[in-house]
C-alpha cells in the first residue's frame, strides 16, 4: 500500500469517526455535477442616516439588515480616523435588506443576495400641499442626492470584487440597486451612485455607446410601443407588466432604470434614448431576447391598423344597384325605417341615375326629373309616414346599371303639448310632496319621439349645512343638472361600450386581461369583460378607497386616480367565485370606466363627452361640471354636510359643506378625481331625453349612429341567470323590478336608478321613456348614529316607483 493511499484511508476513517460522533446517521459526500450557488445578486443599497443610525437600525434586534455597511468620510457619528468595511452578516446567510422584491424571474431576493448598505443621507422635500397619496417616485417631491465620498467607493470596489470571486453565480446583470429590484417602494442608491465607475473595475453591468447610436438612430425616427418597452424591460429583469400603458408600475420601473443607467435623464419617460440604451444593453446581454424583441418593432411599423367598423350616418343606407341581391327577387332594394306620423326625411345621393321610383309605405312619393349626377336630395315625408315601422322600395332605377344612395335619418326629438290635466296625479303627487318637504325634482315623459313633458319642481337647493332652511331657496328649473349618480353606469361607460362594440373594437365575450394585460392573479384571466357588465365577476359591491379604515386595510386607501386604478387592476380581492350570484358592485364598472380609457386612448370624460354627447348636442352632460364653466346654481344639491351624514362619518380630507356640482360618490370624488365609470356623470332631463330617444331609436339619432341595432340587443337582452339583469342596464322583466319600474312597464322595458335620487325607464314596447331626477339626498338626516336615513326616501317621488306608475297610467288611460 502506497503512503498516499494509507493517508487517504486514515482520513476517511477520521471523518467517519468525527461523522458518528456528530450525528446519528454517518453519511459520505460526494459532489454532484447539477448544482449552483445559492448566491445570485449583489444588490447596492444607501442607508439614508449616519453611520450610527446605520449601525442602530441593522444590528439591533428588530431591526434590518445587510451583509456589509460602507462608512462615509467627515461623519461626525463615525468613529475611526480610516474607513474600513464592516461587516454584519455572514455571506452564507440571510440578510433582511431587499424586502418585497424581483429581479429576473426570482421573488425575496433576501434568500438569493447579498447586500451592501452604503452610508449616504439625500433628503426629499415635499410641496406645502402634499400629495394625496406618496409614491416612490412622484414628481411633486423634490430630492437632492449628495455624491458618493471617493474613499467609500474604493473600498466598495474592493469588496465588491471579492464578493464576485467567491460567488461565481453574479453576473454582470445581477449587480443591482435596490430601486431596480423594487422600483414602486425605492429609490437607493440614487442617481448620483458611480454604477460607470464600477462597470469600469469589473462590476456590473454597462452597454456600449455605439449600439446605443445605433438604435438611438432608429428610434429617434420610430419610437418602440411603450408595450415593447415593457418587454424588454422585464427581459432585463425589471417586474414590470406588458400593459403598453404608461401605467404607475412602468413610470416607477422606468425611473429605476434610468437612475442606473441615465442618471442625468430621471424622467420616467419612455422616450427614445432611454429605449436605445435598454435595447443596447439587451444586445450586449441578451442578445437573443434582442433579437426577437427588434423583430416585434419591424413587425410594429408594417403591422396593418386594426380595421374598425364605421357607423352609418343614419338608419337605413340603400345603395343600388344592390351588390349582394337576393335571388329572390321580390325582397331586393326594399326594406323598414323608424319614422313618426307627420315626420321623418329621405336623403336621395344621386351618382349617375337619372330616374327611379321610390315608394314609403305603398305610396309613389314624387322626386325630381331628371335627376341630376353627383347631386343630393332631400325630401320631406311628413304625409307619407305613420308612428314607428315604415316601409320603402325602390325601382326602375334608370338607366340600367345606374348608382345611387337613399338614406333615412334616425327620428329626432320633438317637442308637444299635451293637455293640462294629463298628468295631473302625478303633478299633484310631487308637488303635495314638495309643500311636506320634499326638496325638488324634474321629471320628463318621452313617448313615440316627442318629448310629452318637461317639468321642475321644488328647489335645487333649500338647506344650509346645519340642516336649517335658505332664506332665498334656489328653485329647481327644466334644465338644472343633476348628478346622476350610477345612472353614469349607463349613460357614460354603457353607452361608450356599445360603441366601441359596434366599431368592433370590444368584444365582452373575451377576458378582460386581454384588454388590460396587469389585470392577472388570484382568478382575474377568468373574468369576461361580460361579467363586469352583469355583476356577476365576484367582486364586494364597494371598496372604500377614501378610508384608511375601509375593511380591506390601509393598503387599499387611495385619494390619487392612478393609484386607484393600479389597486382596481392588481389588487382588489373577489369575495365570490364567477358567476356564482350577481352580486351589484361599484368595482365592476370603477374597472369598466378603465377599460373604455385605455380601448378609447383617453379619459372616460373626454370620450364620452366629445364623441357621444357633442356630437348629438348635449352640453349639459358631462363630468367635474364646476371645472368646465357651470356654477353652483345651475347644478341641484345633494347631502347637507359633505360625506359625513350628518356628522357620523369622518375621514381624511372629507367634505363637510353642502355638496353642490361635486359628485357627492366619495369613491368617485376622491379616490378617482370625480371621473369614474360607476359614478361622478352630470346630466338634465332634456339632455337625458335625447339619450333615450337615441336608445328608442336603437342606436341612433338624426344623421349620428353611435352603436348598432344588434349591439343593443346584446346589451339589453335577459340573463338566464336572472332576468331582471340585461349588460348593465337593469331590467322590468316580469315585475322583477316594479319598485323601480311600476307595474305597468313590459317586459322589455330597462334602465337604472342613481343613489343620488335618479331614474330612467326606457320602454320600447310602448316607445316611451321616463327620465325622473330628484335630490331627494337634498334632506336632513335621521336616526341614530349606525341606523339612519334620509328624509327625503321618506317620500313617495324619492322611492321612484309610484311616479313612474302615475306616467304610465296617464298615458295608458288616455
Amino acid at each position: 500500500m502506497t503512503l498516499l493511499s494509507w493517508l487517504k484511508k486514515l482520513s476517511l476513517a477520521a471523518t467517519t469517526v468525527l461523522l458518528v460522533s456528530c450525528a446519528s446517521t454517518p453519511y459520505e459526500f460526494t459532489q454532484s455535477e447539477n448544482y449552483s450557488h445559492r448566491v445570485k445578486f449583489l444588490v447596492m443599497h444607501y442607508t439614508a442616516i449616519d453611520y450610527e443610525k446605520s449601525m442602530r437600525v441593522l444590528v439591533e434586534k428588530g431591526g434590518l439588515s445587510a451583509h456589509y455597511l460602507l462608512p462615509e468620510s467627515n461623519d461626525a457619528s463615525y468613529p475611526e480616523e480610516q474607513l474600513k468595511v464592516i461587516q454584519l452578516v455572514d455571506e452564507h446567510d440571510r440578510a433582511w435588506h431587499a424586502g418585497r422584491s424581483y429581479w429576473q424571474g426570482r421573488e425575496d431576493l433576501n434568500d438569493q443576495s447579498i447586500g451592501i448598505e452604503i452610508v449616504n443621507v439625500p433628503t426629499c422635500h415635499y410641496p406645502e400641499v402634499k400629495p394625496d397619496v406618496h409614491m416612490e417616485n412622484d414628481s411633486s417631491k423634490l430630492c437632492i442626492f449628495p455624491d458618493y465620498d471617493a474613499k467609500q467607493i474604493a473600498l466598495l470596489i474592493e469588496l465588491s470584487k471579492g464578493i464576485l470571486e467567491r460567488n461565481p453565480d453574479i453576473g454582470p446583470t445581477q449587480v443591482v440597486g435596490h430601486s431596480d429590484i423594487a422600483p414602486s417602494r425605492k429609490n437607493d442608491p440614487g442617481p448620483r451612485f458611480p454604477w460607470y465607475q464600477l462597470y469600469q473595475a469589473g462590476i456590473g453591468a454597462w452597454y456600449d455607446s455605439d449600439t446605443v447610436d445605433k438604435y438611438w438612430q432608429q428610434f429617434s425616427l420610430v419610437k418602440p410601443s411603450v408595450g415593447l418597452i415593457q418587454k424588454a424591460l422585464r427581459g432585463y429583469g425589471y417586474d414590470v407588466q406588458a400593459t403598453n400603458q404608461l401605467d404607475p408600475q412602468t413610470l416607477d420601473t422606468l425611473s429605476a432604470f434610468q437612475m442606473h443607467f441615465l442618471p442625468w435623464h430621471v424622467s420616467g419617460n419612455a422616450d427614445a434614448r432611454s429605449a436605445a440604451v435598454l435595447f443596447a444593453l439587451m444586445e450586449k446581454y441578451f442578445p437573443k431576447k434582442a433579437a426577437k424583441l427588434m423583430q416585434q418593432y419591424q413587425q410594429q411599423q408594417t403591422a396593418p391598423e386594426a380595421k374598425v367598423k364605421p357607423l352609418a350616418n343614419a338608419q337605413v343606407v340603400l345603395e343600388l344597384p344592390n351588390p349582394n341581391p337576393s335571388s329572390r327577387t321580390l325582397v331586393n332594394d326594399r326594406g323598414t325605417f323608424k319614422a313618426y306620423k307627420g315626420r321623418g326625411e329621405i336623403i336621395i345621393e344621386n351618382s349617375t341615375a337619372s330616374s327611379a321610383d321610390i315608394f314609403i309605405n305603398g305610396e309613389k312619393i314624387n322626386i325630381s326629373q331628371p335627376l341630376i349626377a353627383n347631386k343630393r336630395y332631400e325630401y320631406s315625408l311628413s304625409k307619407r309616414t305613420h308612428n314607428g315601422t315604415n316601409t320603402f322600395k325602390v325601382e326602375n332605377v334608370q338607366p340600367q346599371g345606374a348608382s345611387l344612395t337613399i338614406r333615412f335619418p334616425y327620428p329626432t326629438l320633438a317637442t308637444k303639448s299635451v293637455a293640462s290635466n294629463t298628468f295631473k296625479q302625478v303633478d299633484e303627487l310631487i308637488n303635495q310632496e314638495i309643500a311636506e318637504g320634499f326638496p325638488g325634482a324634474v321629471l320628463a315623459v318621452i313617448k313615440d319621439g316627442q318629448l310629452l313633458k318637461l317639468s321642475h319642481y321644488g328647489d335645487a337647493k333649500k338647506y344650509h349645512a346645519d340642516g336649517s332652511l335658505l332664506a332665498y331657496p334656489q328653485q329647481m328649473k327644466s334644465d338644472t343638472l343633476f348628478d346622476i349618480a350610477s345612472n353614469s353606469k349607463m349613460f357614460a361607460t354603457n353607452l361608450a361600450l356599445m360603441k366601441l362594440a359596434s366599431e368592433g373594437k370590444v368584444d365582452v365575450e373575451k377576458p378582460l386581461f386581454y384588454y388590460l394585460p396587469e389585470f392577472r392573479g388570484a382568478g382575474r384571466e377568468q373574468r369576461l369583460v361580460k361579467d363586469l357588465l352583469t355583476h356577476s365577476a365576484g367582486y364586494p359591491a364597494v371598496v372604500d378607497f377614501h378610508r384608511k379604515d375601509n375593511k380591506f386595510g390601509e393598503r387599499f386607501f387611495s385619494q390619487n386616480s392612478l393609484r386607484t386604478k393600479n389597486l382596481l387592476l392588481t389588487g382588489v380581492p373577489f369575495v365570490a367565485g364567477r358567476n356564482v350570484k350577481h352580486l351589484y358592485s361599484d368595482i365592476d364598472y370603477m374597472l369598466l370606466g378603465v377599460l373604455v380609457e385605455r380601448l378609447a386612448g383617453q379619459s372616460l370624460d373626454s370620450y364620452v363627452e366629445g364623441q357621444i354627447y357633442q356630437p348629438l348636442g348635449l352640453t349639459h352632460t358631462l363630468y367635474n361640471p364646476l371645472q368646465k364653466g357651470f356654477t353652483k346654481n345651475q347644478i341641484a344639491a345633494t347631502e347637507l354636510q359633505g360625506n359625513t351624514r350628518g356628522g357620523r362619518i369622518n375621514f381624511d380630507n372629507v367634505r363637510t359643506d353642502v355638496l353642490q356640482g361635486q359628485v357627492h360618490d366619495e369613491k368617485a370624488f376622491y379616490a378617482l378625481g370625480g371621473v369614474a365609470g360607476h359614478a361622478g356623470l352630470f346630466s338634465t332631463g332634456q339632455d337625458l331625453s335625447v339619450l333615450a330617444q337615441l336608445l328608442l331609436n336603437r342606436g341612433g339619432y338624426g344623421d349620428k349612429q353611435l352603436f348598432t341595432p344588434q349591439v343593443l340587443e346584446q346589451f339589453i337582452a335577459p340573463q338566464a341567470s336572472d332576468e331582471s339583469y340585461g349588460l348593465g342596464w337593469r331590467r322590468a322583466g316580469h315585475g322583477a323590478l316594479k319598485w323601480h319600474f311600476g307595474p305597468y312597464a313590459s317586459e322589455q322595458a330597462y334602465g337604472h336608478t342613481g343613489w343620488t335620487g335618479t331614474v330612467t325607464v326606457i320602454d320600447p314596447a310602448y316607445d316611451l321613456a321616463i327620465v325622473l331626477l330628484t335630490n331627494t339626498r337634498h334632506t336632513p338626516i335621521e336616526g341614530s348614529e349606525k341606523r339612519y336615513e334620509f328624509v327625503g326616501k321618506k317620500f313617495e317621488t324619492g322611492k321612484y316607483g309610484s311616479v313612474i306608475s302615475l306616467v304610465y297610467e296617464a298615458l295608458l288611460n288616455h
